[in-house]
């Protein structure tokens, strides 16, 4: 046993998503993983997500010149230096004290977006601060709506100049996992909870150390928290209220239908989030990666979008991108690799995702991530081009 314990406190590597899973499943105490993890219902939907990506298959190119690659992307006229992001997470510092402020920084040192929640554990001022040229901040409308807008407002005065409205939630799922472990906001702890805790002493004292994390941008003797409260507030009156308020990009977050996304784009909206909420709300909804080409359809070549749900790997994200996304978000990833390893696991799962996107670029004969589109799908080079100008369609036999 002693043995097979120091093997395991060895084994710490972050190379991938999946050893980030691993590991932070061993260290942060089962109510934590749990709710970090867990979707909705049976878990279906968030399982599809992953699955439909592997059923994308990229189609190898051969004697292609492919260096120097670029990863560089412009998205709403602003520049980064990958195509991808952290996806906006409520109360990250629930598995590391400091998670909102690591992420902060690597969003500078990897020049890439930051989705900050309005149910973060810090102060969206205190974000900015850290990652002024980086951080969207994400607004749930929840009651009152007087609360809501004056979070818009502080957003607008602090220098925000992303603001991502996430409609997917009118009213929060029930998630099995923690119902039977007893997760909730304000962390009451019974026998079994104590139990979990004190078997994860390492999370367990620096949460000490650093109290109890909760949603900060809610004040203690105002506007209450309520994470099962009703987001319905969203509406399409109110986000036509809110384009008119906003003065700088407006993303909205969680499309999965196409007349919707044409009508959000006919407000005037910036960009479109296709998001299914990491199959943490329905647990019916189609696979985001499986709705995203025709949400690309329906919006024209030029739109902008951005999508997350389901990404695991750099592979992922190129996969994304050459179904028609524009820019690329991760999430549970992003969690996992913190409660893992804090800032040395966060900026070891970007390394490894920024490593296997460039080789998986370089695999199917781009130089410029830009130029990613659907002609490096395999399925688009299974016809002989001697054959026939005109290739039939290939859907049929697939």
């Amino acid at each position: 046993m002693g043995a097979q314990l120091g093997l395991d406190f060895l084994d710490t590597a972050i190379y991938c998503s999946e050893d980030a899973k691993r590991i932070a499943k061993r260290r942060l105490p089962n109510i934590i993983y749990g709710f970090v993890e867990g979707g909705t219902g049976r878990e279906v939907g968030m399982n599809r997500n992953i699955s439909a990506f592997d059923n994308i298959k990229l189609q190898p190119r051969v004697l292609k010149s492919v260096d120097p690659r670029t990863m560089r992307t412009t998205f709403l006229n602003q520049s980064f230096d990958v195509p991808f992001g952290i996806a906006p997470m409520g109360m990250c510092n629930i598995v590391h004290p400091k998670a909102d402020q690591i992420m902060a920084k690597s969003a500078v040192k990897y020049k890439m977006p930051l989705g900050l929640s309005t149910a973060a554990s810090s102060l969206l001022e205190d974000v900015y601060e850290w990652a002024p040229e980086n951080a969207w901040f994400q607004l749930y409308v929840l009651p009152p709506i007087e609360h809501a807008m004056a979070l818009v407002e502080r957003a607008k005065n602090c220098g925000y100049k992303t603001l991502v409205l996430t409609v997917d939630t009118p009213q929060v799922s029930r998630r099995i996992r923690d119902l039977r472990s007893g997760f909730s906001v304000d962390f009451k702890i019974g026998p079994r909870q104590f139990i979990d805790f004190a078997t994860h002493p390492a999370w367990s004292l620096r949460m000490l150390r650093a109290g109890r994390p909760g949603p900060a941008n809610f004040p203690t003797d105002g506007a209450q928290f309520d994470r099962n409260a009703s987001r319905a507030l969203a509406n399409w009156a109110f986000l036509e209220k809110l384009r008119g308020l906003w003065p700088h990009n407006l993303i909205v977050k969680g499309v999965t239908s196409f007349s919707d996304a044409q009508r959000i784009q006919k407000l005037g909206v910036d960009a479109i989030y296709v998001s299914n909420h990491g199959g943490r709300q329905l647990d019916s909804v189609p696979a985001s990666i499986d709705i995203l080409p025709y949400i690309r359809r329906a919006v024209g070549p030029e739109y902008p979008l951005i999508m997350d749900s389901g990404v695991r790997s750099g592979e992922d994200i190129l996969k994304a991108l050459v179904l028609g996304a524009n820019f690329v978000m991760l999430g549970r990833p992003i969690m996992f690799a913190l409660g893992a390893g804090g800032a040395h696991g966060l900026d070891s799962l970007i390394e490894a995702l920024k490593y296997d996107l460039s080789t998986g670029m370089a695999q199917i004969g781009l130089k410029a991530i830009a130029d990613a589109c659907p002609k490096q799908l395999a399925e688009t080079d299974i016809f002989l081009p001697s054959v026939s100008q005109e290739r039939p369609d290939f859907k049929g036999y697939l």
